[in-house]
């Protein structure tokens, strides 16, 4: 069985609104992406937000989520994702990977968001960002 990593982050502004982004394929999710070799999970997490997104983060290294999942027959993917705060609200998609991206309020997130895995990451993430 083939082994993928992604990593990205699930990201809030100022005003507590949570970043998420509608990828070519049809799902809302948040933005994350593959690991490239030499980079480890932050760099990889901070360069994808920033090529899907067009901004920069501040990730909470302490707050990582991580989740597995098969997207096919012979992969066993992992992605991890981190907590992140918004240096700036300036949003602009990435063309080629990303339908639709914003900034939505936690209980508008959590009908758009397409997994329950993702909504179930929004909840946990939306508590730790209480003890911020």
């Amino acid at each position: 069985m083939k082994k993928e990593k992604s990593c990205g982050a699930i990201i809030y502004n100022s005003n507590k609104e949570v970043l998420i982004v509608k990828h070519t394929a049809g799902h809302w999710d948040f933005p994350k992406g593959h690991m490239e070799k030499g980079e480890d999970e932050y760099q990889t997490a901070i360069r994808e937000v920033k090529e899907e997104t067009n901004i920069d983060i501040d990730l909470y290294k302490e707050n990582r989520y991580t989740i597995n999942y098969s997207p096919k027959e012979d992969i066993d993917k992992t992605v991890v994702f981190f907590l992140a705060k918004s240096k700036s609200n300036d949003l602009k998609k990435q063309e080629c990977e990303i339908s639709n991206i914003g900034w939505f309020k936690y209980d508008d997130a959590l009908n758009i968001l397409t997994y329950d895995i993702a909504k179930e990451l929004l909840k946990r993430s939306y508590n730790d960002l209480k003890n911020k």
